[in-house]
């Protein structure tokens, strides 16, 4: 089979490769499409401290069943469609003992620690898919990075009597205004130009153009002075991880789903004077994808407003580049088999 490997700075090559053959317990996949995430996008540029190459990358994964391994369920039938879930989960350690194996000690997320979806076939346990046959293939692809921004909401205990922040539009952010929409919440939108105003389009009720307003004052005046209930930070840089805690109201909470590659120094007496909650959140959980498979099929085609542009596989080689040279433009690009 054929895979696409980042192999150096700003390089991707072609792979051959013996096609993968299911054990016990495992199903074969045929790659349909397969998403490129911002972790995808660092690793091409070098700025990846965890990714080791050459990497086939992609952990975004649409596709379809075409052979199972003994021991197998009846139900993951040759021909279902599957949704991937990239993670792994030990089983011992801390959080998983308590059931959050989203944050595994010892994950390993494909494309990131292991190889990923960005071949033709691969090779999963039977536990790590979802099956639909309903929701179109492209769109399964958008499942995963989705997930993300709906388990961060749901770690922010959102309901439908909050207002919410997201700060950063890019493919979490736009999961988390949509996972905030879904349970009902006023959101306000911050970016950069045109990404804040796309928020509109999936729940954001008022959008802040951080390079043109005053990002703090701007949302204590949304909120009658109040701050917001709920932030959720999804650009990982020191001001934005600052913000997040100046902009949340008095007893709010804080979600951090990006995380800065430089120490953050704060004013920590508000942590202590707002009674905050500061939320760490890290993957999703199978209810959030469950979640984000309900949002795709109520909202239909509005989804494929989140897709930028779609390569075919033969120029796949071009994808990554062509990201790195439209960062603001792009909000999720496909690869299609």
């Amino acid at each position: 089979m054929r895979a696409l490997t980042i192999d150096g700075l700003d390089s991707c090559a072609w792979l051959e490769a013996p096609t993968p053959q299911p054990a016990a317990g495992e199903v074969l996949i045929k790659v349909r499409h397969v998403g490129l995430c911002g972790s995808d996008l660092a690793t091409f540029s070098g700025l990846n401290p965890l990714v080791s190459l050459p990497r086939i990358p992609g952990h975004e994964i649409g596709g379809e069943i075409v052979a199972v391994g003994e021991g197998v369920p009846k139900v993951y039938s040759i021909g279902r469609r599957v949704i991937v879930s990239p993670y792994t989960a030990c089983g011992a350690c801390p959080s998983c003992r308590r059931g959050r194996v989203n944050a595994c000690r010892s994950n390993q997320t494909l494309g990131v620690q292991r190889d990923g979806g960005l071949a033709e076939y691969i090779v999963l346990p039977h536990g790590k898919l979802f099956l639909n046959d309903t929701i179109p293939p492209q769109r399964l692809a958008l499942v995963e990075p989705l997930s993300v921004g709906f388990h961060a909401v749901a770690r922010g205990r959102v309901t439908a009597a909050d207002r919410v922040v997201v700060v950063g539009c890019g493919m979490i952010g736009m999961g988390a205004v949509a996972g905030a929409a879904a349970r009902g919440a006023e959101i306000i939108a911050v970016d950069l130009g045109e990404k804040s105003a796309a928020a509109l389009r999936f729940g954001a009720r008022h959008v802040i153009d951080a390079a043109h307003e005053n990002v703090v004052e701007r949302v204590h005046a949304l909120t009658d002075g109040d701050g917001a209930d709920v932030v959720v930070e999804a650009v990982g840089s020191p001001a934005t991880f600052v913000q997040a805690v100046d902009m949340a109201a008095f007893s709010g909470r804080v979600v951090y789903i990006g995380y800065s590659k430089a120490p953050v120094t704060y004013d920590t007496k508000y942590f202590n004077l707002k009674e905050l909650d500061i939320l760490g959140s890290r993957n999703a959980l199978p209810e959030d994808f469950e979640a984000a498979i309900s949002y795709i099929e109520e909202k239909g085609a509005l989804v494929d407003d989140f897709i930028s542009r779609i390569f075919p596989f033969d120029q796949a080689t071009d994808a990554l580049p062509y990201w790195k040279s439209n960062r603001e433009d792009i909000l999720k690009i496909l690869v299609e088999l």
